[in-house]
């Protein structure tokens, strides 16, 4: 309605009700709101290496620190295939485990730390989780290129391979996107879970091959493949070193559980995405 002057007296509301929206009107609003999640990973980002001497070379510095003190203590422990180089092989699983833990812990219970945000400014609050996952990619590329350079001078083979790095990158990033998701989603109705997952975490990278081949652990070994991030820990050993074990069972199982874990986080966040504040 306009009055007198010809200018409407209304005002644009927007109105969220308890109802799910539908899965087509919430994808669109997650693609509208891309420049917030850009935004806010940028913030993430800058945040993390503020004020630090080294900035972000610390994305290089704490995994080949780490890789260099598991290669040292299981080098005394695992019998590696005497056709691989072992240091290049730990750095590599190394370097993809550190981006996925460090990505995952923050987007577990990102929805809950970002609830004073998402009470001021309405987006997809899916994004939330989404944002460590992108602000860590910066870190995750520096190591990715010094473990492309260090490589080959640790005697890993320079190959095609290599080109192996591409897909394994994007499944990690799909694979830790897809959990965050779910996580995120759970740890608002259940605040233990982001306890739970730092406690499974501090397992998991032992009954992953990152710093050990399959083949080290005997008949445990074809086991592991059954663990979603042995898949994408092979994929980035094959790119580095080159074939060392079988991968293909582990990338389809690595595959299949990111297309399920991806699913049930969409439709999670899309139904429950309204009924959130309610638990914040």
């Amino acid at each position: 309605m306009a009055d007198s002057s010809g200018f409407s007296s209304a005002t644009d509301v927007l109105e969220i009700g308890a109802e799910p929206a539908a899965l087509r009107q919430w994808l669109r609003a997650v693609w509208d709101h891309g420049a917030v999640l850009w935004m806010l990973a940028r913030k993430d980002f800058q945040v993390r290496y503020k004020r630090a001497s080294l900035g972000v070379s610390w994305a290089v510095a704490v995994p080949l620190l780490q890789a260099a003190v598991l290669a040292v203590v299981f080098s005394h422990l695992v019998r590696a295939p005497s056709k691989v180089p072992y240091a290049p092989f730990v750095f590599a699983g190394t370097v993809c485990w550190s981006y996925f833990s460090g990505a995952t812990l923050p987007s577990v219970s990102s929805i809950v730390d970002g609830a004073g945000l998402t009470d001021k400014v309405w987006f997809p609050r899916a994004l939330l989780p989404i944002v460590p996952c992108l602000a860590n990619l910066v870190g995750f590329g520096v190591s990715l290129v010094a473990l492309v350079v260090i490589a080959p001078l640790l005697g890993a083979p320079i190959s095609p391979w290599l080109l192996v790095l591409l897909p394994a990158t994007l499944l990690m990033v799909a694979f830790t996107v897809a959990l965050g998701l779910v996580l995120a989603a759970l740890d608002v109705y259940f605040r233990d879970v982001k306890f739970l997952v730092t406690a499974a975490f501090l397992v998991w990278i032992y009954v992953t091959p990152v710093v050990y081949p399959q083949s080290a652990v005997g008949g445990l070994g074809p086991w592991l493949d059954f663990n979603p991030m042995t898949g994408i820990v092979l994929l980035f050993h094959l790119a580095v070193v080159g074939p060392v074990e079988p991968w293909h069972r582990a990338v389809i199982v690595t595959g299949v559980a990111t297309v399920v874990l991806l699913l049930a986080g969409i439709e999670g966040q899309r139904r429950y995405d309204r009924l959130f504040v309610d638990q914040l």
